[in-house]
Order: C-alpha cells, then sequence, then structure tokens
C-alpha cells in the first residue's frame, strides 16, 4: 500500500509500505479521511506528540474508514462499516488507568503517534477504538470527531454559565470548536481573540460577539480583568500570558493549546494567587467519542464549514514542509 512515512524530523516521503493484517481484536481500515492536527506538526519537527514517537512511522490521528477485514475476536464490526477511531489506547494497569484518569496513561499508545495511522491508504487498528458512524455523517466529520473529543474533554473542565463573559484566545479550528459548544451552552458574551482578519467573518457566524485582535495595543489592554472564563487555544507564551492579563478574579483559565517543551511563559504568581484563578490544562480526549459523535449528527457542531484545504495522499510531503507559510485553519487528507 501507499502510506506517507515519516522517517525523522523534517523528512516525510510517500513510498510503499508494508500492509499489515488485522491481529487479534484489530480491524483493517481503508481510509477514508485523515485529518493534520497541530500535534503531527509537532512531532514532524522532532517533537513528542501524546507519546514518544519512533520514526520510521506513518502519521496520522484523526481519522476516519471502511472496515476492509477484521481480526480473529472482533464481534462488533464487519466489513463495511464506516468508523470514526479514537486513537489512544491505554494499558488498562497503571496507577491512572486504575483510578479513573487512562489519558494520562503511563503506557499510553496511539494510532498515528506510537504505532501507524491514517496517513496511508489502509491502517490497522483496534476494533475498541472504532465508533461506528451514523449514515448521514460524512467521512470527513468522522475524521474531525478525535480534535472534537479532545475539546469536549477540556469544555468539561469549566464551570460555564449563561451570564460569563468568555474569551477564546485563537480563532483557529480548536478555537471554532470552542466557539460553538460555548455557545450551545447559552453563553451571550463570547469573544475571540485572532488576529487574522480573514477568519472573522466564520467566527461571526459561528456565534462569537466579539473579535478582537491581540496585537492591537488597544484592543488587548481592553480585554484586561474582563474575562470569566479563558480559554487558550494557541500554545504560545504571549497568549498565556493574555489569559492571566484577562481574567477577572475568580475566573477560569484552560490552557488547550499545544506549546513546544521548551516555551516559557512569564507571568505575575501574585496575579494568580489575588484574583484567585483557577488555571487547567487539557490533554487529550478519554472517552469522549461517543459524544462528540452525536453532537455532529445533531448538527450543534459543524466540520466542513471549517475545512480550509484538502488534499492527497502525494502532496502530503510537501504540504507538511510548507505548512507553516499556508494559513491552515484545518487540512484533511484523502489517501486516494
Amino acid at each position: 500500500m501507499k502510506a506517507a512515512v515519516l522517517h525523522g524530523a523534517l523528512n516525510m516521503k510517500v513510498e510503499k509500505w508494508t500492509e499489515q493484517a488485522p491481529g487479534n481484536n484489530e480491524v483493517l481500515l481503508q481510509v477514508a479521511c485523515c485529518g493534520i492536527c497541530g500535534t503531527d506538526q509537532h512531532i514532524y519537527h522532532g517533537h513528542p506528540g501524546s507519546a514518544e514517537v519512533n520514526p520510521p512511522i506513518v502519521l496520522g490521528h484523526e481519522l476516519s474508514g471502511v472496515v476492509v477485514a477484521v481480526g480473529e475476536g472482533v464481534s462488533t464490526l464487519q466489513q463495511g462499516d464506516r468508523v470514526s477511531v479514537d486513537p489512544n489506547i491505554y494499558c488498562g494497569s497503571c496507577e491512572y488507568c486504575r483510578n479513573g484518569r487512562a489519558h494520562l496513561c503511563d503506557k499510553l499508545n496511539a494510532v498515528g503517534v506510537t504505532r501507524d495511522g491514517g496517513m496511508a491508504e489502509r491502517c490497522v487498528v483496534p476494533a475498541a477504538n472504532c465508533y461506528k458512524l451514523p449514515e448521514h455523517v460524512s467521512m470527513i466529520e468522522g475524521a474531525m470527531v478525535e480534535p472534537l473529543g479532545c475539546v469536549l474533554h477540556g469544555n468539561k473542565k469549566l464551570d460555564l454559565r449563561a451570564n460569563h463573559h468568555v474569551l477564546i484566545s485563537g480563532g483557529g479550528f480548536i478555537g471554532q470548536l470552542f466557539l460553538q459548544l460555548v455557545k450551545a451552552a447559552g453563553v451571550t458574551q463570547i469573544t475571540v481573540s485572532e488576529p487574522n482578519l480573514n477568519k472573522h467573518e466564520l467566527l461571526r457566524n459561528l456565534g462569537a460577539h466579539n473579535i478582537v485582535s491581540p496585537f492591537d495595543p488597544n484592543e488587548a489592554a481592553g480585554l484586561q480583568n474582563s474575562a470569566d472564563i479563558v480559554i487558550e487555544c494557541v500554545g504560545r507564551p504571549e497568549s498565556v500570558e493574555l489569559a492571566i492579563k484577562a481574567a477577572r478574579k475568580g475566573a477560569q483559565i484552560l490552557i488547550f493549546g499545544v506549546a513546544s517543551p521548551d516555551a516559557q511563559a512569564c507571568f505575575s504568581p501574585f496575579d494568580v494567587f489575588s484574583k484567585e484563578l483557577r488555571i487547567m490544562g487539557s490533554f487529550i480526549n478519554p472517552y469522549t467519542h461517543e459524544e462528540a459523535i452525536a453532537l455532529i449528527a445533531q448538527n450543534i457542531i459543524q466540520i466542513e464549514p471549517l475545512i480550509s484545504h484538502r488534499i492527497q495522499l502525494d502532496e502530503l510531503p510537501e504540504f507538511m514542509a510548507s505548512y507553516p507559510k499556508l494559513n491552515v485553519t484545518k487540512a484533511i487528507v484523502v489517501p486516494s
């Protein structure tokens, strides 16, 4: 089969790759769609993903596909089933798995991170990680269930109330998903901090009441001590620093954006103390897949209007190399 294989930092090639047969409790998928995540870019540049990455490997942890073969012991799926894949595989025996926090598993494995993923024509995944898609949910939507599930996990950490002022820092794909969830919760004052003017119309259509640029000194100053909830979706030191400044007394701050491992933010511990801020992280998507599918199926969350780039598998190496220059909101790969 054909796959985009990562051989090391900045080194991806489309080549013939050995197709694996499904083992016990596994299925073989014909990949229909695979998303390109910001984490894939981190891995491409030599940083870890949700777990350590050991090339050569096929990336792609946001995927949907059609079951073409089932391994021994699989009774819940059959050939022809359309599925979305939750990529995360937990050991079930470490301290975190045993106390209800499996996403923090000490031995976490993941499709497209520690084992071959969806940037290929076919992919073997555990049957337990496959979720059947309703007929009216597209394969593109099915591939985007995984990032929506991650956003759901973060959103569940927040005590959202209709009278809150919510600031979303970053109006890209993740910020757009958060925006829709916050809007669906009945929040009537939502501000998005996003410098790219090309995204503003879509953000308004999705429910933003106010859009500001973090690079405009006056607009940034106007955010100070204003937000009950700040959702940071950028993953840069300056956006974390903005979150602390924008938070009012008693505010909640969710750090969702994935920063480089060596990034350092500078803020006043006194602000955290005196404003009694609650600062939280959010990591992957523990058991949120079914709910994410339901939100898409009910059209509570829109997906396809958010896709900015659609590419073929053969285009992927050049696309990954040029990614920072392409103004990507969300890109998907269609293998064939």
